[in-house]
């Protein structure tokens, strides 16, 4: 499992519309990921928990995988927001 795998765009934004729908706790209890402490998404001015957006959006990529859970991979600069910088988000 890697973020190698997380390629779309769109399955990004359907992360953040999840997140949106059922808040922010709602959504990292969900999927077992804790509050970013430094490295947020921007989308519309609003700040998403970045690995917590990326783990999900890999499993709306590809459901035959699921979401990416907290010990799957790394946060921060040289991992996620690269990963979302490299599909044209603000981080």
């Amino acid at each position: 499992m890697s973020l190698g795998e997380l390629t779309d765009r769109g399955a990004v934004l359907r992360a953040v519309e999840e997140f949106d729908r059922i808040g922010r706790d709602a959504f990292l209890a969900k999927y077992g990921f804790g509050r970013a402490r430094s490295y947020f998404l921007v989308v519309q001015g609003k700040r998403y928990d970045s690995k917590a957006i990326a783990g999900v959006a890999r499993g709306v990529e590809r459901p035959d995988l699921g979401a990416m859970r907290p010990a799957d991979f790394s946060g921060g600069e040289k991992t996620v927001a690269q990963k979302l910088r490299s599909l044209g988000f603000e981080v």
